[in-house]
Order: structure tokens, then C-alpha cells, then sequence
């Protein structure tokens, strides 16, 4: 191990058997494909001190405790300021599995540039106990929508319910440019396919719909980080994968595991391995986004309980 660790053999996942010291080993493994989607981006710890099946908590601030060799970054907040931790390298992640942080959780953008993003998030979250293939009809048709707008996607599942789809961005787009941007897509493909899909927030008014979830984007909130494990039972992972595994139904939200993943990436490599690469410009997308608006006006279809309209979001 790249660094000591401390309780290796405290179960962090009693109905698996998953130790500390397990887990502390799968993050060191995984890091050579892992380090390029995490490295250099502010980082919410979510920590689990008692094992997954007690409460956990969230933590952005290391202002005390901490190596003096672990990177972090200061940013704002509302009365004050917050020091992130940052991954730079193997020894600083599985320094976070030291802290009984499961699920790295991570912001769109990078300490080199806070003011914009180098990746947009889609977050479709599915109710409990949804059909997979209307799952699948909806990431494949957000991913078709951003194809008409002529980006790239990718996707990955979350290991919890939903799957993540991701634009790479080259980063001249500003963050509330980016958000705003999402924020219309995610109406336009909720207008599209209302029986199935929503942006209501409270599970209440969604009536059992998908969530189309483009929160990620704003200046503050992250996303399961690629290659991170979920505090769920089995340990499943937020794993990159294809659209051809999407479209054959061969991937679900917790196919992944923190004992099958390391299998996955000698057989498969990195799904998202050219995904920087592709990073994109959105000034085209925009601008067929307001065409696409246009066109679906007078089919717009209102939320059922007061929610907020799609023309509110339009871009």
C-alpha cells in the first residue's frame, strides 16, 4: 500500500465483507485510469466511519487533520470560504479511502480555471423500482438530443439508480453559461417524452418519472466522480461504459462492483479514455439549441403540478 493504513480491517460493507483495507487497495489499483477524470477538481468527501449500513456525512472542508503534502484549494461560500481537497496523484486518493471517504465527489471544473467547466453533467435519476428499458429509452434519447445539437456524449452508471451523461468541454464556456445551457436541454428532453421524464425537484410531483437532474452544473454541486465506489450494498462503482453496451441493455446502474471493476478494465480499458480529447465548444450547440426550442413551442407540454414551464428555460 502507497500509504499506511489506518483500521484496514474495519468493514466498511458488512453484508459483502468489504474492508477498509479492500477498498484502500481498489482505489490504489484503479488510479492509473481513475487519476485523469479526478485529478485537480474540488472534492467532497463522502465518509462512512461506522460502515455504510450507519450514517454517513459529507465533507468539503480539510482545514485540519490533513497531510502537508495533500493539495487543496480555497474557494468561496456563502459567510466564509471552503478548503477542498485535491487529488493529484495515487497517494492523495487513497488517502481519501483513509478517511473512510467511499464516494469521492467532484465539481465540473478544475483548480487551474473554477470559472469553467471541463465537462457538463446529465443525471438521470429513475424512481424506485423503474423499468430498465425506460431508463434506457431515456438516456439514449438524451444522448440522440445532444447528437441533434452535434455533440459528443458519454455516459457511465452512477452505481446507484441512474447513469450519468457527459459533454467534454474545451473550457471557454463560463459556468453559468454551461448551466443554463443543461438546464434547457434537460427541458426540451423532459417536453419530448413527458409521460416518462421531469425536472421536478421533490419526488412528490414527479409521479413516478425520471428525473432529468442538470443541478450538477451549478457553482457548487459535484457529481460521483468516475471510477468512484458507492456506498450501496455490493460496492458498485460509477463506471464509464458504451453506448453499444447501453443500446443491447448489457449495462445497468450497478453492473460494476469494486471486485468486478479491475476484470472490466483489463478486458474493456477506459470507456472515457479519449473523452478530453473531445472536448467541445458549445457556441454551435447553442445556437441549434434555440432552433430546436423554437420548433417545439407550440407542443410544450406544462408540468402537472404548478411546476416550473420549459419556456422559462429556454436558452
Amino acid at each position: 500500500m502507497i500509504i499506511p493504513i489506518s483500521h484496514p480491517d474495519k468493514l466498511l460493507f458488512p453484508e459483502d465483507g468489504i474492508t477498509k483495507g479492500e477498498m484502500a487497495e481498489y482505489y490504489e489499483t484503479i488510479a492509473p485510469v481513475m487519476l485523469p477524470h479526478i485529478v485537480g477538481r474540488p472534492i467532497t468527501m463522502e465518509r462512512f466511519h461506522r460502515g455504510i449500513d450507519a450514517p454517513g456525512f459529507f465533507q468539503k472542508d480539510v482545514s485540519k487533520g490533513f497531510p502537508a503534502w495533500l493539495e487543496r484549494v480555497e474557494v468561496p461560500k456563502a459567510g466564509g470560504t471552503v478548503h477542498h481537497p485535491i487529488v493529484t496523484d495515487t497517494r492523495s486518493l487513497v488517502w481519501l479511502a483513509n478517511q473512510n471517504c467511499v464516494t469521492p465527489h467532484v465539481w465540473t471544473r478544475r483548480v487551474s480555471d473554477l470559472r469553467h467547466p471541463d465537462i457538463c453533467v446529465f443525471d438521470l435519476d429513475p424512481p424506485d423500482g423503474g423499468k430498465p428499458e425506460v431508463l434506457r429509452a431515456a438516456v439514449l434519447g438524451l444522448r440522440d438530443l445532444l447528437g441533434e445539437l452535434g455533440l459528443t456524449s458519454w455516459v457511465k452508471t452512477t452505481g446507484s439508480k441512474g447513469f450519468h451523461v457527459a459533454v467534454s468541454l474545451e473550457g471557454s464556456t463560463d459556468l453559468p453559461t454551461a448551466a443554463h445551457f443543461a438546464d434547457a436541454v434537460g427541458t426540451l428532453l423532459a417536453r419530448r417524452d413527458p409521460k416518462h421524464l421531469t425536472q421536478e425537484f421533490h419526488k412528490v410531483d414527479r409521479d413516478g418519472r425520471i428525473l432529468v437532474d442538470t443541478g450538477r452544473n451549478n457553482y457548487s454541486a459535484t457529481f460521483a466522480a468516475a471510477y468512484a465506489v458507492r456506498a450501496r450494498p455490493g460496492a458498485p462503482i460509477s463506471a464509464p461504459c458504451t453506448w453499444d453496451e447501453i443500446e443491447r441493455g448489457e449495462v445497468a446502474p450497478k453492473t460494476f462492483t469494486l471486485r468486478t471493476m479491475h476484470a472490466r478494465v483489463k478486458s474493456a480499458g477506459d470507456p472515457w479514455s479519449e473523452i478530453q480529447r473531445g472536448a467541445e465548444r458549445l457556441e454551435s450547440a447553442i445556437e441549434r439549441l434555440r432552433g430546436l426550442q423554437s420548433s417545439s413551442r407550440d407542443r410544450q407540454v406544462r408540468p402537472k403540478r404548478g411546476g416550473r414551464s420549459g419556456r422559462a428555460r429556454e436558452i
